[in-house]
């Protein structure tokens, strides 16, 4: 199945925006979360196809927070892609071993981007 709701998590509204801007104009159903805790009733509340994570928050990190999804029975087949500006490989690493299907880092290519989510659906 094809993905079309995603939720954006990340704590800068320019951030949020930007994302949200690139995927509505490609067709796709987007709400947003500023922090790990919000997106987190988000999920069960209205289950997204699709996460698209930042690292960096206030409260839980991205990492907590994708590790949560990953390990909850209900939220667990909902893939993460982590947007983040940490590019250091042991990050990327790490991120991946939370649960995240995939790892970019900011500034986001919205061509990758796509083509990222396309791989998923």
């Amino acid at each position: 199945m094809a993905i079309q709701k995603i939720l954006i998590v990340d704590d800068s509204p320019t951030e949020r925006y930007f994302l949200t801007d690139i995927l509505v104009k490609n067709g796709f159903s987007v709400s947003t979360a500023e922090n790990g805790e919000d997106a987190l009733l988000k999920i069960k509340a209205d289950k997204p196809q699709l996460i698209l994570m930042d690292v960096v928050m206030p409260g839980q990190n991205g990492f907590q927070i994708t590790r949560a999804i990953s390990r909850d029975p209900e939220t667990q087949d909902v893939p993460v892609i982590i947007c983040t500006s940490k590019n250091q490989e042991t990050d990327r690493i790490w991120g991946l071993r939370q649960g995240a299907r995939d790892y970019l880092v900011k500034p986001i290519d919205p061509q990758e981007l796509l083509a990222k989510i396309a791989a998923l659906g």
